[in-house]
């Protein structure tokens, strides 16, 4: 057998072995406050099939940017890359790449034709000179754009041991129309969808845990009724009618509960119930107004907004609504609570020397962080499924858009560009699972 069958040989197996261990090497912590891009070399891929003009540099546009957006890596400009043809070859001639900067290199090729596209990557460690892994991907070509934030995440998996969120939407609510209906975009900004078109007021949208299903509160029979939609059908249920609020859902992690606030025993309460609406429970009961529940990761807990202290205020308790406990005691009004899937971290808006902003604390209370500052008003944060960026709403250029940030505050980004108002986002969960 030639050395190059035998490496191949390994590579397969580690790969087989390592996609059924669920394990491989972590070379970023994504962890780390102190994380360093790790700098790679994207290739130009490879046109195997004849296809359209400038497909390929779409391909490279919108790879390079996820990975660009996502924190972890630096691109090396293809410019400085070695000239010798073997440089990009499989494997690549790792000596050549010695005196460059670039630590891994991302390889592959591609091919479109009546419609169908697929395309193939390969990843090698430039400093351990090894095969990291690659995979091959087929689909329609107008989801172009979905099958390259797969490879993304691939890739960021391969290097950090945790997928990506390329494939990720945020939903929201816009007044584009001239009424506020509700939109999804791609965490890269593109694809943007309208979801309702009732004419009506829509709000406070939610994604189920699989993704599949939107909730949201809309007056189209005047009273703010609970709604789903479903986005593989395109179908609209109305769920939760009861007279007064039916209002800011928030799924339960198992999918099998919405927690939300109801006026159906006076003021304004959170309750559970089941997925099919049935079974409503009162959890909060006292003469102030409570709002905006959040689940914890583990489901046990919620957070919550009560003015039950003479200000809205952030609380906890438990599930069941028990050991109530109060959260912030920074500020005279705190609001919108969004509880990370990592655990460790609430985030909320907070109106601080005049204006609202974004902060996160710890879910014992400790640690809070202001994330933004004198830059109009910022609100409705929302965690991105990996906990390491936070979508919010934010009038600093004017109206309200919707904007990204990561969760220390850093790199922040306008996200959308819709003519109206933009206003509650939501975060759905990953996509490539």
């Amino acid at each position: 057998m030639h050395l190059r069958q035998i490496f191949l040989l390994a590579c397969l197996l580690w790969t087989f072995i390592g996609a059924e261990s669920g394990w491989t090497r972590v070379y970023i912590d994504i962890a780390s406050p102190e994380l360093q891009p790790l700098p790679i070399a994207i290739a130009q891929f490879e046109d195997r099939g004849r296809s359209k003009p400038n497909l390929g540099r779409e391909i490279m546009k919108i790879l390079t940017n996820d990975l660009t957006i996502s924190g972890f890596f630096e691109i090396i400009p293809r410019s400085v890359f070695p000239q010798e043809s073997n440089a990009i070859a499989d494997p690549p001639d790792y000596k050549i790449w010695s005196p460059s900067r670039a630590e891994a290199l991302v390889t592959g090729g591609y091919s479109s034709r009546e419609g169908q596209f697929a395309i193939e990557f390969r990843l090698f460690d430039l400093v351990d000179k090894a095969f990291l892994g690659g995979k091959r991907y087929k689909g329609s070509t107008k989801g172009l754009r979905n099958i390259i934030h797969r490879v993304a995440n691939e890739i960021t998996y391969l290097i950090t041991g945790e997928k990506g969120i390329f494939d990720t939407k945020i939903a929201f609510v816009s007044t584009m129309t001239g009424n506020k209906e509700v939109y999804t975009i791609d965490f890269d900004g593109h694809n943007l969808r309208q979801i309702t078109n009732n004419g009506s007021i829509n709000l406070s949208p939610a994604w189920s845990p699989d993704g599949r299903i939107i909730a949201f509160t809309s007056y189209i029979k005047r009273n703010p009724d609970l709604y789903l939609f479903d986005l593989t059908r395109s179908a609209q249920v109305r769920l939760s009618t009861n007279p007064g609020l039916n209002a800011a859902p928030a799924w339960s992690p198992d999918g099998t509960k919405m927690a939300l606030m109801m006026r159906k025993e006076g003021n304004a309460e959170i309750f559970i119930i089941n997925r099919d609406g049935t079974h409503p429970k009162r959890l909060t009961k006292s003469w102030s107004s409570e709002a905006s529940p959040t689940w914890s990761p583990d489901g046990r807990k919620i957070a919550f907004v009560s003015d039950r202290a003479g200000s809205p205020q952030i609380y906890t308790m438990d599930r069941g609504g028990k050991n109530m406990k109060r959260l912030t005691f920074s500020g005279r009004y705190n609001a919108s609570p969004s509880w990370s899937l990592k655990g460790n971290r609430i985030a909320y808006c907070g109106r601080m020397d005049g204006r609202f902003e974004i902060f996160t604390i710890s879910p014992d209370g400790m640690w809070i962080r202001r994330l933004t500052e004198y830059s109009g008003n910022n609100e409705s944060p929302t965690w991105s499924p990996d906990g390491r960026f936070i979508a919010f709403s934010s009038t600093r250029e004017g109206r309200s858009h919707i904007y990204v940030m990561n969760a220390n505050g850093a790199n922040q980004r306008r996200l959308t560009s819709t003519r109206g108002k933009e206003s509650s986002p939501t975060w759905s969960p990953r996509m490539d699972r």
